[in-house]
Parts: C-alpha cells; structure tokens; sequence
C-alpha cells in the first residue's frame, strides 16, 4: 500500500512540474489554437500530464535499494492469463476480486487513459491508440527485462507478453470511452473561431499576470541555479563572498531585464501575448506607455521584492493596488490603464481608437 501511495504521490510531484514549466506556452497556444483557456481543457491537460508520470512510477517503482534482490522470469505465452484466471477462480470462487483478476484489469485500467487522452487531446483515432499502448508498454517491458537498461544485474520484475496484450487492449478501450466526450471538445485542430475577437476579462486578466509571475520566477530560478554551479565549479570554496545571493542576485537581474526588453519592443508583457491582448494607445506616447507597462506589472514586482527591507514592502503595495484595480474595470486594465487612460482589448480586434469613454468603460 505505501509503494502504491509513494507511486500516486510521485506522479503528482512530477506532473506538477512538468505542468508548472509548460504553463506559458499551453496558454499561448490554446489561446491561437482554441481561441481561448476553458477550465475542462485545462484539467484535461493537467491530467495528462501526471498520467504520463504515473505510467513510469506505477510500472518501475519501486526500484531495488541493492543488488541484493531476486531475479525475475519472463513469460512469452499469450494469453496464459487466462489459464491463470480460470485455476484461481476455481480456488478462490471470487471472480471479481480475485487478485489474478484484478492484476490483469489493472493493466488495462492504466492504460485506458493513454487512448482516451490522445483522441481527447491529439484527435487521433483508436489506430494511434493501439500502436501507442503497444509502444509505450514494449519500452517499460524491456525497461523491466534489461534491469532498466543495465543499471540492474538482471530483471527486478517480470517481462509478460500478457501485460502487452492487457495494456494495449486498455489504450483501445480508452479510445473508444472518448467518444462520449461532446465532438465540439475532441480533438487538437485549430477551432473555426480561434480568430474570433473575445471580451478581455478580469479572469483573463489574472491569467496573463500569473504568467507573467510565473515566467519571471522560472527564469530567475534557472539562471540562479546556473550562475550558482559556475561558481561553484570556478573557485569552490575559495569563494570569498556569498555564492546564494550573487546567483539571487543574477537570477533577478537577468529575468527582469528579459521582461523589459519584451515590454520596450513589443509593448506588451509575455503574459498579455500569450493571453492575446494588448492595451490601446491611451493619452500617453509610447516612450512613456511602454516603461509604465514594465513599471506595473510583475517585472517591478520582482525588482522591488529584491530590495533590502523596508523597501521591499513596496512589492507589497503594488501587488495588492493591482489585485484591487483589477476589480475596477471589467476588463482588468490595472495600474497601467488607470495611469495612461488605456483599455485593454483582444489582439484579434482591429486597431481601436485612442479615445476612451471612461464611462464606457467602466460598465
């Protein structure tokens, strides 16, 4: 029960990871693909991705701790499950619950999502289902056979053509489930309407800076880690000076600058290009419009977090004047909106004129 647990746990770990890391470009692309971000979809993706990892952690966890374990067979006749099933039913009289039984329902119960996710998500059909379930069960198969490619003296858990044949029967099966899913929600291709304008919302709004936030502190954190091991590898203990806070330090230096840049060149944040909108012209030029854009938004944040305090309480303030003006105005247009009398509109729509109602807009 543990190693199930430490299995699920894992998965849950790793595919929030992945998950995390992907999350800007998932939202750019659903926003040119689907021409927006829908909650299911969202879960859908989510789902996907810890699956992915609970199909490794649940097959090859756990791993022997030593060398010092038993070696595992292999079983290269079809169907000897059903053998299997037919002498420990007679046993046991339990059809349901038996444990052969439910070894084998569980090897095509892992891989029922495979199929369903790819016809969900991909659009493909149960063809690419089964081909995918016997590809991916061949390599955790030989995975196990090989002792993980060598890393082992020899098997740690059994190779069985069975679980080929349960697996791939349970990617098939996956795919045919997905046809209950609405046609209107199946697939990868590019929606008729993802060019359609959409209303700029406080919901989306609050995407954009959440990955803003969340662009800025992945770039921090990998330039950081990065500068932190050269210097390391350069002068290693000799280092007279605190090797955490230079590698901080850069981390904050280098992420915010790309931020900046993005902001100056294209007026626009990455989290306002990968939710596609942008601000109107307003009264301001755009020498000043564009700085103000970096000012308001996470990038100042970042910076003005990293001063020593009492300064760093200013991060504070801005934050929470962002969160509030957010529910000013429904379209969520900020600090910077109310500072440069600009809107925000979907970049899909044509060029707007400059002149705001703010009366208009405030409706």
């Amino acid at each position: 029960m543990d190693n199930i647990v430490g299995s699920g746990v894992l998965a849950v770990v790793a595919g929030a990871i992945v998950a995390v890391l992907a999350f800007i470009p998932f939202v750019a692309i659903s926003y040119r693909r689907r021409g927006g971000l829908t909650l299911w979809r969202t879960a859908l993706w989510a789902g996907a991705a810890v699956y992915f990892w609970a199909i490794w952690t649940y097959t090859l966890i756990p791993m022997p701790e030593s060398d010092d374990y038993r070696c595992r067979g292999l079983n290269l006749r079809p169907f000897e499950f059903v053998d299997e099933i037919r002498s420990a039913v007679a046993v046991s009289g339990r059809y349901l619950t038996d444990p052969v039984v439910l070894q084998v329902a569980l090897n095509v119960l892992l891989f029922l999502p495979l199929g369903f996710f790819l016809r969900v998500l991909g659009g493909r059909g149960i063809l690419i289902a089964g081909l995918s379930g016997l590809a991916i069960s061949g390599i955790i198969e030989t995975t196990q056979l090989t002792g993980v490619w060598g890393l082992f003296p020899c098997a740690y858990r059994v190779f069985d053509v069975d679980d080929l044949i349960a697996n791939t029967s349970g990617a098939l099966l996956g795919s045919l489930v997905a046809f209950a899913v609405p046609a209107r929600h199946r697939g990868a291709q590019k929606a008729p309407d993802a060019e359609t304008p959409r209303p700029v919302t406080r919901r989306r709004r609050l995407l954009g800076i959440v990955c803003d936030v969340v662009g800025i502190g992945l770039v921090g954190f990998a330039v950081s880690v990065v500068v932190q091991a050269v210097i390391t590898l350069a002068l290693g203990e000799a280092a007279t000076f605190s090797t955490d806070e230079v590698a901080s330090l850069a981390g904050t230096a280098v992420s915010t600058g790309l931020w900046f840049v993005v902001v100056l060149v294209t007026g626009r944040s990455v989290g306002d290009i990968a939710t596609r909108v942008r601000f109107t012209d307003g009264v301001l030029p755009a020498w000043v419009a564009r700085p103000l854009r970096f000012v308001t938004g996470a990038g100042a944040f970042v910076l003005l977090g990293a001063l020593p305090a009492p300064w760093s309480l200013t991060a504070v303030a801005l934050a929470s004047a962002t969160v509030a003006l957010l529910f000013v105005w429904r379209d969520g247009r900020g600090l910077t909106g109310w500072l440069g009398r600009r809107r925000l509109v979907d970049d899909r729509a044509g060029v707007v004129s400059p002149t705001v109602d703010r009366d208009a807009a405030r409706r």
